[in-house]
């Protein structure tokens, strides 16, 4: 059975309240936000000179744990194809939509033959959930 998941979700915070809220929490867990710089999408497609809808406010969130991931990525590189973490942020009818795609251990075996790293990437799939609930 595949049990693949997307978390749904939505605030009744605006979306740069919810990034900033985010952002806070994930760092006191020892997250880090790798993009900041280049999470706002409307940002980033007009450095490269595309215009985007005034309303569009589409983020890309990149969250990382730099220690677990270095000590992971060192003991098997075939991780890497699962280690972005991204949660997804944009408005729709006046709320905060919030996705975040995560995969069943069953699905990170199939990727990765690895018998550590299942458990330990759903263990991070679940901190991730709970600081969204948090930041909500």
């Amino acid at each position: 059975m595949n049990r693949d998941s997307l978390y749904a979700t939505e605030s009744t915070k605006d979306n740069n309240q919810f990034v900033k809220d985010l952002t806070a929490i994930a760092t006191r867990k020892g997250f880090t936000v790798h993009n900041r710089e280049t999470m706002d999408m409307a940002r980033s497609f007009k450095s490269h000179g595309i215009d985007t809808r005034e309303d569009f406010d589409l983020h890309m969130i990149q969250v990382c744990k730099p220690e677990k991931a270095a000590k992971s990525l060192q003991a098997n590189p075939e991780r890497a194809v699962l280690m972005p973490k991204f949660i997804m942020t944009f408005s729709r009818n006046g709320r905060t939509q919030i996705r975040f795609l995560h995969y069943d251990a069953e699905t990170i075996r199939a990727i990765v033959d690895d018998d550590d790293f299942p458990a330990a990437l759903a263990g991070t799939y679940e901190t991730i959930i709970s600081m969204i609930e948090e930041a909500r």
